[in-house]
């Protein structure tokens, strides 16, 4: 069973910075991806970042809402995948969650964490 926690979630004001951390069960390399998604209410959840691992490499992929301003990063070591937040805006406000994709016989699983509360101030 692959767990995934989250935490570095918080109150902050606008224009500030959070770290968000997700620590995996199981060793990084093991999954073809890892990410960050959100979700407000009301609102499907939505691709913040990802880090995609294949045969020639890494690859991020970022929502155009955050380009410049968050940065997705792991640890292989400590099975850990960050996000770092900067320049935070309102619209940030969400419940974030880290993901975890894993080809198991045949077939793609993608497993999530609890999520973990970010909320900025204006």
């Amino acid at each position: 069973q692959v767990q995934l926690v989250e935490s570095g979630g918080g109150l902050v004001q606008a224009g500030g910075s959070l770290r968000l951390s997700c620590t995996l069960s199981q060793p990084i390399f093991g999954f073809n991806a890892t990410g960050w998604y959100r979700q407000v209410p009301g609102k499907s959840r939505e691709l913040v970042a990802i880090l995609r691992s294949s045969m020639s490499g890494l690859s991020t992929n970022y929502a155009d809402s955050v380009k410049g301003r968050f940065t997705i990063s792991r640890n292989n070591a400590a099975h850990t995948v960050y996000l770092q937040m900067n320049s935070l805006k309102p619209t940030d406000t969400a419940v974030y969650y880290c993901s975890a994709e894993k080809t198991e016989e045949g077939s793609v699983h993608k497993y999530w964490g609890q999520g973990t509360q970010v909320i900025v101030s204006s």
